[in-house]
């Protein structure tokens, strides 16, 4: 499969849907996550703090532009997610996926932003899942759409700095396995 295979507007919906759904079973906003730098709080605010760009950038706005837009996060962060991922649902489902978008290392599609959001909110949410003790099931759609847009760039991955270095896993181990893998993730603990 490759990533045109897919519909990235109804998977951006479906990975907002699971990602609501763990933040709704937060409790303890200080725990830790297994993006070690990060609590629960932190990582949360990083996945709305995403999303408030979306209809900025999604709307021709420049970097500076959008920056000046974007609001401080207030401190219910559930209500900020609602609102937020709102709004970048609404902008991704009226702005044609051909159109350009200037992002901070390059100009790409709206179609090719919108594969890299669903990536991250699908990695985040197993994160949350971990943290928090939920479910850390990911949709199926969604992981085997977010493995076509990160198993082609495995090699860059972690020299992006943005992942920790792949888990070893065996070739035969569930897809979700082997994607949270190559973002540096190891579920098995």
């Amino acid at each position: 499969m490759t990533t045109t295979d897919f519909d990235w507007v109804k998977l951006q919906h479906q990975a907002h849907l699971e990602f609501a759904r763990r933040v709704a079973a937060v409790s303890d906003w200080s725990a830790p996550t297994p993006d070690t730098e990060w609590s629960v709080r932190d990582l949360v605010a990083h996945v709305v703090e995403e999303q408030q760009w979306v209809p900025y950038l999604l709307a021709g706005q420049s970097l500076a532009q959008a920056r000046a837009s974007i609001e401080s996060l207030r401190d219910d962060l559930a209500a900020e997610w609602s609102l937020y991922s709102l709004a970048a649902t609404s902008a991704w489902r009226s702005t044609p996926a051909d159109a350009r978008v200037q992002l901070s290392y390059d100009t790409v599609t709206v179609d090719d932003y919108l594969r890299e959001q669903v990536a991250d909110v699908t990695i985040h949410t197993w994160d949350l899942a971990r943290a928090i003790g939920a479910d850390e099931t990911l949709d199926d759609e969604l992981v085997r759409a977010v493995w076509t847009v990160f198993e082609p760039q495995k090699a860059a991955l972690e020299a992006s700095g943005l992942f920790a270095s792949p888990v070893p896993v065996p070739d035969d181990a569930p897809l979700q396995s082997r994607l949270l893998a190559i973002t540096g993730r190891d579920d098995r603990l």
